[in-house]
Parts: C-alpha cells; structure tokens; sequence
C-alpha cells in the first residue's frame, strides 16, 4: 500500500483568477460593510421582539433545531426576500425609483434583522454541520480581511474622519 500522495505546490493563481477574485471582493465589499455596520444593531432590535410571546415561543423552537433544520431556518428568509426583491425590480423597470429603493432598503434591513437574530440562535448548532463549520471559519476569516484591507484605506480613513467631524459639529450644533 501507497502513502497518500500530496498534491504538491500550489499553482500560482492566473491572471484571470486574480481580476475574478478582486471584482467579486469590489462587488461584495458593500454588502459586506452594509452587513458588518448592520448585523448586531438589527440583530438587537429583533431579539427585543423575543417580548411578544409568538416571538419567544419561535426563538425557543429554532434554539431546538436540528443541524439541517437550523440550516434551513438560517437560509429560508433569503429565499423568502426573493420575491420582495423582484418586485423591487419590478418597480424599477415601470420608472419607479424611488419606491424600487424604498422596498430594497427595507428588505435589506428586515432581512439582515432576521437572518442575523436567526445566526445568533442556531449558530452552534450549524457548526455541527461538518462542511459549514470547515467554510464559516475560512469565510469569515476572508470576510474581515477584505473589511480590514478597506478601513485601513486612505478613502475608508478619510470619509470616517469626516464623519466624526460632522458627528461632533451636529452634537453641538444640537447643545448650542
């Protein structure tokens, strides 16, 4: 019997490869910041929801979840948001911007309340899923390198500098 081979060097990735892999890290670096600004204030505010006996008896029956279900509990308000979305689209192609927006935003934020209130409830129970807890880990890892790489940005210092500025002006604006 043979030792198991191993594969060897790593082929430097192409040239190709590397455009792929940075016009989907440009693509996704706004949703990743809308994520990272949003998931645990929306998460917050969900959890407050956990008051309404409905809430409490639903965030109890996800904590007893199986690994599968809790996959599919995470997953189903995705799918759920698809419709919402294409009606966003929808309003869009019949020239209204406006309301187009209005839905996406508020699909967005109640998506991310959701979904994120839904992680923080059956997130250890997803890492008994072998191939998510081998993923999560290497996802997240690569998630706040690329959140890293953008707050230390000239663009990312410069507009959060100009934000506290504003921040402080506005507090005594308000006190004045």
């Amino acid at each position: 019997m043979q030792p198991p081979s191993s594969p060897g060097p790593r082929r430097p990735p192409s040239r190709f490869g590397k455009l792929l892999r940075t016009v989907f890290a440009v693509l996704l670096v706004p949703l990743l910041l809308f994520e990272e600004w949003g998931w645990e204030p929306l998460a917050a505010l969900a959890a407050r929801l956990a008051r309404l006996p409905l809430w409490a008896r639903a965030e109890a029956w996800l904590r007893g979840l199986p690994p599968w279900g809790a996959l599919l509990a995470f997953l189903l308000p995705v799918l759920l948001l698809l419709p919402v979305k294409v009606l966003a689209l929808f309003l869009f192609s019949h020239g209204h911007a406006g309301s187009g927006v209005a839905v996406l935003v508020a699909a967005k934020l109640a998506g991310t309340a959701v979904v994120a209130r839904i992680f923080q409830l059956v997130e250890g129970t997803l890492m008994r899923i072998p191939l998510f807890a081998r993923w999560y880990p290497r996802w997240k890892a690569w998630k706040d390198r690329v959140l890293d790489f953008v707050r230390q940005s000239r663009p990312w210092r410069l507009v959060h500098a100009f934000n506290r500025r504003a921040l402080r002006a506005w507090r005594r604006l308000r006190g004045a």
